[in-house]
């Protein structure tokens, strides 16, 4: 918060490929002491990062603001019924399987086409339960389900998912992809980071999910001062 961010995202399930399953108790353990200590001393905005709706119930009610639900409300058919309920903004991912199995399915035929017709239905799918659009943002879910073209091709082409009608997030931080750009370990990746980041807001993104806020906000201020102009 002090370095610069936005929002603030809490998870208490790691969704990284091959990610074991956290049950809800002990999700619910995780997360809430960490909304709670945040809110003591900040108005910062919280995504509470989750596919349950019983956690997402317990963090809204301890002060997060946003969920970011990487499976866009399929793993739990009353999410998104809360999040309507609430007036809620929501994150709708795009990935294929569950974290620990998403990387067997990275095989697509068109895959930007494929992508962003999971998006739209999702998309739709939120607004049949009376989520507002303009409380809608996307994910194309960078890492989830896909090989080094496809991740290629959704940062490049990121603005155009559902017709820019949404606002769009990435989230590239010191991802393999970057590793596989660079050859170097995650500990090593923030300036492939920082590049793929520049690239994917002049192809439209709108929200980056960072682990380096201060750094982004240097890359950001730049391309303001530089004069470069969001379309």
């Amino acid at each position: 918060i002090e370095e610069g961010a936005d929002i603030v995202d809490i998870g208490g399930e790691s969704s990284r490929p091959g990610a074991e399953y956290v049950e809800e108790q002990e999700e619910i353990r995780r997360i809430i002491p960490v909304v709670e200590e945040i809110r003591r001393y900040s108005q910062c905005p919280i995504s509470v990062d989750t596919r349950k709706k019983r956690v997402l119930k317990a963090a809204h009610e301890a002060g997060a603001d946003i969920l970011n639900d990487i499976s866009a409300l399929e793993d739990d058919s009353e999410i998104g019924v809360y999040v309507a309920q609430e007036n809620m903004p929501v994150i709708l991912m795009h990935k294929r399987g569950i974290p620990k199995t998403m990387q067997e399915y990275t095989d697509y035929e068109n895959p930007f086409k494929q992508v962003n017709d999971y998006l739209q239905a999702r998309v739709e799918y939120a607004l049949s339960l009376g989520i507002k659009q303009d409380r809608i943002i996307i994910d194309p879910g960078i890492g989830f389900g896909k090989d080094f073209e496809t991740n290629r091709i959704l940062i490049t082409q990121c603005g155009a998912l559902c017709n820019g009608n949404y606002p769009v997030l990435m989230a590239l931080s010191r991802k393999t992809c970057i590793g596989t750009m660079t050859g170097k370990d995650e500990a090593g990746r923030l300036a492939g980071t920082l590049a793929a980041n520049l690239i994917a807001v002049q192809a439209g993104a709108r929200l980056l999910r960072v682990h380096d806020v201060a750094e982004t906000k240097d890359l950001l201020k730049v391309m303001e001062k530089l004069q470069w102009q969001m379309h």
